[in-house]
């Protein structure tokens, strides 16, 4: 009998083994092997590191090289409310996770009861009144469900791919928040910059006006020459209420990423020339390196648990077995419970569950999970190419940004000296005052261009790090 009994516990733990699943296969890449080529991007270039080096290898503390950055950046990742809900996200998943996973084990619990019953004359056997007490304790299993098809063992797959890719959107959160505070600083110091080369076009617009005022006064100078400067110095104005209020909202928001507690950094003497980060980082690589960001790793955690709900579904077809049993002592009195005059009392209650009348339902909850799960795997591959179109963008600009913020430097000399010479010109008496209004105007938007482009050129820098899956601690 005790091997009747090995033999179908040892049947039921083998058939709780099974699975209905379907055999998970990774999509196939849909974007290409390598990335575009041409005149718009960069050559491969030496690196200090291996062929096979990925950008997610490199840390944001040894990427960037600020240290007022790296400042802003650590408190951002501690205060910043985003990443605390991403963060409880996890925790709530988790929690979800444990629930679940609750369900494969049975459930053990103690209980005890007692009861007594008042018997008239009328009604009892003896023909006397009585009184009847009636005392248990037990312990038993409540409905344990014995996971033949793996049912249970589905959901508990699914809700484990759910969790992981809470952790993975966490990850990726994080990564978007460190690229974010990098270019909201960028944009702060740029803005800093033009609202400083804007003052002092104004310093010296002004003083223009002046020489021109006291030149008018003497009669070597237009009306029309006077008012021309008083316009350059009122646009100048204009230029300075506009960057002192671009400069402001940038710094508000670095306050709503990082906290308020910024005002000792964004008072630092640093300038947008001095920012620095690592240039060169690898290059060459397929594109097959896009699996390495927690973005795409998230999107398949999901597609695995829409497969594993497929499971849970089919499984849903079939009877759901259960078991529910007690072994305890019962008495008539509650201080023979614990003594030997107790007597033993089990109950053993299997049930069976066939789903009949509600198969067509269930069915259709199967075809419900399939549906999910393709609609899982396009946008798996949706996402897949949406990263490849952002490397290849970011490549794109890496491969411009150096010559034009070359060529418009150059510019700035070549406009500088244009003016100079301009200016003198006029001053003798050679051209007339708008010509040199003119080389002003132009070396100012020159200046401002050269500004705009070197933010861009850094912001470039700090995207392409974060497209190819850089950002982790």
């Amino acid at each position: 009998m005790s091997n009747r009994i090995i033999a179908i516990a040892v049947l039921l733990v083998l058939m709780s083994g099974c699975t209905m699943i379907p055999g998970y296969k990774q999509p196939k890449l849909s974007v290409p092997d390598t990335w575009p080529q041409g005149q718009a991007y960069p050559p491969a270039e030496a690196t200090d590191r291996t062929a096979d080096a990925s950008v997610s290898d490199i840390a944001w503390k040894e990427y960037f090289k600020s240290d007022t950055l790296k400042t802003l950046i650590e408190r951002a990742l501690e205060n910043n409310p985003n990443l605390r809900v991403a963060l409880l996200t996890i925790e709530k998943a988790k929690a979800a996770y444990r629930i679940q996973r609750s369900d494969t084990l049975p459930t053990i619990a103690g209980t005890g009861s007692g009861s007594r019953t008042g018997v008239p004359e009328d009604l009892s056997p003896t023909g006397r009144s009585m009184t009847s007490s009636t005392f248990n304790a037990n312990v038993g299993v409540t409905a344990y469900e014995l996971d033949f098809f793996g049912r249970v063992n589905s959901l508990n797959q699914e809700a484990l791919e759910l969790y992981l890719a809470t952790g993975e959107a966490h990850l990726n959160t994080r990564i978007a928040l460190i690229a974010e505070t990098t270019n909201a600083y960028l944009t702060y110091l740029a803005n800093k910059k033009l609202l400083l080369l804007a003052k002092n076009t104004s310093r010296a617009q002004e003083e223009t006006h002046a020489v021109v005022k006291l030149q008018y006064e003497v009669g070597s100078a237009t009306q029309l020459d006077l008012a021309q400067a008083a316009t350059s110095v009122e646009s100048a104005k204009v230029s300075i209420a506009h960057y002192t209020r671009l400069t402001a909202q940038a710094k508000n928001a670095i306050v709503l990423l990082a906290g308020s507690q910024v005002e000792d950094l964004l008072d630092s003497s640093e300038t947008l020339d001095q920012v620095q980060f690592m240039e060169n980082l690898p290059q060459g690589l397929p594109s097959t390196i896009l699996l390495a960001r927690p973005d795409i790793r998230e999107a398949e955690h999901r597609l695995k648990a829409s497969n594993a709900d497929i499971g849970a579904a089919r499984a849903a077809l079939y009877p759901r077995i259960s078991l529910t049993g007690s072994l305890g002592l019962a008495s008539d009195s509650l201080s023979s419970l614990v003594s030997s005059g107790a007597a033993w009392a089990w109950n053993f209650a299997p049930s069976v569950s066939i789903p009949i009348f509600n198969r067509e339902g269930l069915k259709a909850s199967l075809d419900v999970a399939r549906v999910s799960e393709k609609m899982a795997a396009a946008k798996y591959q949706a996402a897949l190419q949406t990263a490849f179109r952002e490397v290849a963008d970011q490549l794109a600009a890496r491969g411009t940004y150096k010559d034009q913020l070359a060529a418009q430097n150059a510019l700035v000399t070549a406009s500088r000296k244009a003016y100079e010479l301009s200016y003198a010109r006029y001053q003798n008496g050679i051209d007339n005052f708008l010509t040199a209004l003119d080389s002003q105007r132009a070396l100012f938007g020159a200046e401002q261009n050269a500004v705009t482009i070197r933010q861009a050129y850094l912001s470039n820098l700090v995207t392409l790090y974060k497209v190819l899956g850089g950002g982790q601690p």
